[in-house]
């Protein structure tokens, strides 16, 4: 009696579960913890942490939350809704495009299911060879008889790319349900008062303890007690935690209705039994999706350690670009005024065209900052508590490993480019405007064609006049209309040696004057590549095309029986490029004499 008395007291509606709330919420501006946490530095990280993260919860299309989002073959994501405009601006009418078909069971809710799909147990042996002999029949969404299936291309809003969908269209693809998960920690966590409300109580509700998958609906402990009766089927109905969007248990295979239980190497594909033994999978390297999960976390989790035990490295590289930033802005400021003042000089006839070098420089600038403050943001997104690793972060926290494997295949593309960017790393714009310098001797006379000077072209080496003898004599020139060099650097190494780790060592000539240079003392019976580069006041050109030279072997004498065979010293008639196949390196670019002598 006093359940009972207790139960009308809370005014409890019988009747069926109301439409769920729309899931877009503003985010509020400011920040409750979803997870209790001690200290507030470890509130202050967690607060960070997701809002940084937030980015990486956008949908391209709409710029809002995820809401059921897709994964596109070109394994980005984008909301279901937003999917369904896309082709429907396209002019795909019921091929996914229109609202009212809904996407297969991966993308779509428990409830538009059949309740026994979730208790279908594998198919027979005898079963498979029938599918394997019938073809498995027609795909849902094609008309039995169709000799030409559309195919649905999707413009994805990421990737700038056309992506096939196939003809079964937003029905063939997985809902990322990791990425869901993601999106309602956030909101849970940026919500100010944003407790889940049951949805079956009278005015005013009460906060919501339990959410039902197959309702659909949110309750507090009452009312769940109430619309799931006991010795009822609704009372086999397994709680949840409140939430506002509901997904299934489990990704479904978007053919067969089938759960997922292998991964496709080759297709990099989630697939059930039923694909597993298809033909469209045959000889293909097909793990267990344990072992995806596995080899994938290893190295997301790998990945994201190198990161995070790199943020100084990290920080000590965004201050080096924030350097080249402001060494950028202070060479360009003083490569814009040496201009000015070298136009000012020649009267009003350089106006117009003062004004268009100004402009070229400051469209450089602006690329070049543009460029530097990029790879800022870009390697911003690496400090712990950034977008993008706070998003890894999360993902790792995902225990389904179907779902684990389909959201960090990409998101481990993206650390591993971001690895090799924090390795590799470079300044993406070169703070020096030597380009920009002028040289007004020659162009006083041709004012209408003034321009900045360009750095020298890649200098022609003379395989006619460069020989090889106990000196390397290597002879160059400037191709026609080529701007001046006032000097030459000349690279020569050997590649005949045992290749060391790391780049190729070149010995280097700094400052050569004039279009020749003289090696002294190469190795005998070597292999040498040489190239050239000039210099101007603009900076350093292109190297030359890569020529080798074959040395000589020493001069050496062999005692025979009654004749002595004299090798007289090689004379070098010419060098070559380089080979284009390994047998070119057969053809002697040297000549022997052999001259008989009296014992």
């Amino acid at each position: 009696m006093a359940t009972r008395a207790r139960l009308s007291q809370r005014r409890c509606q019988p009747c069926s579960p109301p439409p769920l709330p729309s899931p877009s919420l503003p985010v509020p501006p400011s920040f409750v913890s979803a997870a209790p946490l001690t200290g507030m530095a470890a509130k202050r990280g967690t607060k960070t942490s997701m809002k940084n993260m937030e980015k990486e919860l956008l949908c391209p299309v709409c710029q809002e939350m995820y809401t059921q989002p897709l994964v596109l073959p070109c394994a980005h994501n984008v909301c279901q809704t937003c999917a369904r405009e896309v082709l429907g601006q396209q002019g795909y009418i019921g091929h996914g495009g229109d609202p009212s078909s809904e996407p297969t069971s991966p993308a779509s809710t428990p409830s538009t299911r059949s309740p026994r799909l979730s208790r279908r147990t594998l198919p027979k042996p005898d079963r498979l060879d029938r599918l394997l002999k019938s073809g498995f029949g027609t795909y849902p969404g094609r008309k039995r008889g169709a000799l030409h299936p559309q195919t649905i291309i999707f413009p994805c809003p990421a990737c700038q790319g056309d992506v096939e969908l196939g003809e079964r269209g937003l029905s063939g693809l997985f809902r990322n349900l990791t990425l869901e998960r993601v999106v309602e920690r956030y909101r849970q966590s940026v919500s100010v008062g944003g407790s889940i409300r049951c949805q079956l109580c009278k005015p005013p509700p009460l906060e919501a303890t339990k959410g039902c998958t197959e309702c659909r609906a949110t309750f507090c402990n009452e009312c769940f007690k109430l619309f799931h009766p006991w010795g009822t089927q609704k009372a086999q109905h397994e709680p949840t935690l409140p939430t506002l969007s509901f997904r299934p248990k489990g990704l479904m295979c978007p053919d067969h209705k089938e759960e997922v239980t292998h991964y496709c190497k080759t297709c990099q594909r989630l697939v059930c039994q039923l694909c597993r033994v298809r033909r469209t999978h045959s000889g293909h390297k097909i793990t267990p999706v344990l072992s995806a999960y596995q080899a994938l976390k290893d190295k997301l989790t790998k990945s994201l350690a190198y990161i995070l035990g790199n943020q100084d490295t990290v920080q000590t590289q965004i201050c080096e670009l924030e350097e080249t930033i402001r060494h950028t802005e202070v060479s360009g400021q003083q490569a814009k005024e040496e201009v000015s003042q070298l136009v000012r000089g020649l009267g009003a006839v350089l106006e117009e065209k003062r004004a268009s070098l100004l402009q070229a420089i400051e469209e450089c600038q602006q690329e070049r900052l543009s460029r530097l403050g990029a790879q800022i943001h870009e390697h911003q997104s690496l400090l712990d508590g950034s977008g993008l690793v706070g998003y890894a972060q999360e993902v790792l926290k995902e225990t389904d490993q179907p779902c684990f494997v389909q959201a960090a295949k990409q998101l481990h593309n993206r650390i591993a480019r971001a690895t090799e960017a924090l390795q590799t790393f470079r300044p993406a714009a070169s703070s020096s405007f030597r380009h920009c310098q002028l040289d007004v001797g020659r162009e006083m006379k041709l004012l209408t064609e003034l321009n900045f000077l360009r750095v020298p072209e890649a200098p022609v080496i003379d395989t006619q006049r460069t020989f090889a003898y106990d000196q390397i004599f290597l002879c160059w020139r400037l191709p026609p209309h080529s701007p001046p060099a006032w000097h030459y650097t000349v690279e020569f190494r050997r590649t005949d040696v045992p290749a060391q780790p790391g780049p190729a060592r070149w010995q280097r000539r700094e400052e050569v004057r004039g279009t020749s240079a003289l090696l002294e003392n190469p190795d005998t019976g070597s292999v040498y590549v040489l190239r050239v580069r000039g210099c101007n006041k603009a900076g350093y050109g292109e190297y030359s095309e890569d020529v080798h030279l074959h040395t000589p072997p020493a001069p050496d004498t062999t005692q025979t029986a009654g004749t002595t065979a004299v090798l007289k010293t090689p004379q070098w008639r010419r060098c070559r490029p380089s080979p284009s196949s390994p047998s070119a390196w057969a053809r002697s670019c040297w000549a022997l004499e052999q001259v008989p002598t009296q014992g």
